[in-house]
């Protein structure tokens, strides 16, 4: 890629945080303030990863 097309792509990304921010803010704020519920994200992770390994066991 040229350095002109890397500069541009920069900016372009730059333009969007800083449209986006408002957003991206208040979702922070509501994930500080939310009930964490761990469980709900470690158990179908660990049978996820059980899964690979049972596949990777049986190949």
């Amino acid at each position: 890629m040229a350095l002109w097309e890397q500069l541009l792509l920069g900016v372009g990304a730059l333009v969007l945080i800083f449209f986006f921010w408002p957003g991206i803010k208040q979702t922070l704020q509501r994930s500080r303030e939310a009930e964490k519920d761990w469980p709900a994200v470690i158990w179908p992770l660990a049978a996820v990863v059980l899964f690979v390994l049972l596949l990777i066991v049986l190949a």
